[in-house]
């Protein structure tokens, strides 16, 4: 058995179509991958189908299909829904290049990608956001999250709005980044003193709910915020990723306010340079609220045990497996420091 997210075959495989837009992301590869073993037909749109090709082998023999589509265009977002019998938004990016800003992969994909289910007929939507979303927040992201959650709500009113906190796992943004920095930096930035909370969620766990909110059909209009079992500071959470890569580092104490301008430089020169940022000004004003399921104080709101899915990876048991590479030597520093 695979822990808590089933047997390890794949289900006999049925009519229903679920279009999985942002499949060949990170999440989203583990979204289709559990969809295809519930038995589903899968349809992945993509800009480059050519460039997802493996992720076919997820699933049977014809189960999982690519097609080109960008969201940019309603023509071909209509044709991607073409005989679905639901949706899954994935669509996002954590820092703004480009004609790839907040706005447009947020809330116009999101929009544009609800209107045409609604005018498909198709119900079942799931639109996964982010802990924080909010219309009211300083930071561009978690305002443009609120304002597509809004967006597919206005077109889908049963569409079911998921809210991850921070997602780990083999390809994740967060601790791959922080032990790649350890590699080559004598410090880590501890920002606002390290103080921020934040409930890492499992991929695996993630994509358990998403496929929760495809089948159960007490989710529909709902939201729920998705966290993992035990919640972490930010200073707790650089150690971990400090300790595990068995690397000595200091720590760059940031005051928000030197942070932000700092991270604000970053953001303008990864518009330029095709380099990932460091952190940017927006991810500096998240950093000023926690990221844990309830944090909001907003009535109503469930959580990834109402979906029926119970997180027990924590970051103890699964982030080693995959951050050994940062280590000095490899896989095999714990035996040349024995």
């Amino acid at each position: 058995m695979d822990k808590a997210h089933g047997p390890p075959h794949i289900a006999p495989m049925s009519n229903e179509l679920i279009v999985v837009f942002g499949g060949s992301g990170f999440i989203g590869r583990h979204v289709v991958k559990q969809l295809a073993r519930r038995g589903f037909r899968v349809r992945v749109p993509m800009r480059r189908p050519h460039l997802g090709q493996d992720l076919r082998v997820l699933g049977d023999v014809g189960q999982i299909h690519l097609m080109q589509a960008n969201v940019r265009f309603p023509d071909s977002i209509a044709a991607a829904l073409k005989g679905a019998d639901g949706v899954v938004n994935l669509v996002g990016v954590l820092h703004e290049r480009g004609k790839q800003d907040f706005k447009a992969m947020h809330v116009d994909a999101a929009g544009a990608i609800a209107s045409a289910a609604a005018k498909a007929g198709v119900k079942t939507f799931v639109q996964v956001s982010s802990i924080g979303a909010d219309p009211r927040a300083k930071a561009r992201y978690a305002r443009t999250k609120a304002a597509a959650e809004a967006a597919v709500g206005a077109h889908v009113p049963s569409a079911v709005i998921l809210r991850p906190s921070i997602v780990f796992g083999p390809e994740d943004n967060f601790f791959n980044r922080f032990a790649d920095m350890a590699k080559f930096s004598p410090f880590l930035p501890l920002i606002g003193g390290g103080k921020t909370k934040f409930q890492p969620v499992h991929v695996q766990d993630v994509a358990d709910a998403v496929v929760a909110a495809v089948t159960r059909a007490d989710a529909a209009g709902r939201t729920y915020e998705l966290g993992g079992p035990k919640v972490y500071s930010f200073r707790q959470l650089l150690d971990f990723v400090l300790k595990t890569i068995q690397r000595k580092r200091g720590y760059a104490y940031l005051p928000f306010f030197i942070a932000g301008p700092i991270g604000m430089l970053a953001g303008i020169a990864a518009k330029i340079i095709p380099v990932a940022p460091p952190i940017t000004g927006d991810q500096v004003e998240l950093l000023k609220r926690d990221n844990i399921v309830g944090a909001s104080g907003e009535k109503g709101v469930g959580t990834i045990a109402d979906l029926g899915v119970t997180p027990l990876e924590s970051i103890e048991a699964i982030v080693p497996s995959y951050l050994w590479r940062f280590r000095p030597h490899g896989q095999f520093q714990a035996r040349q420091t024995a």
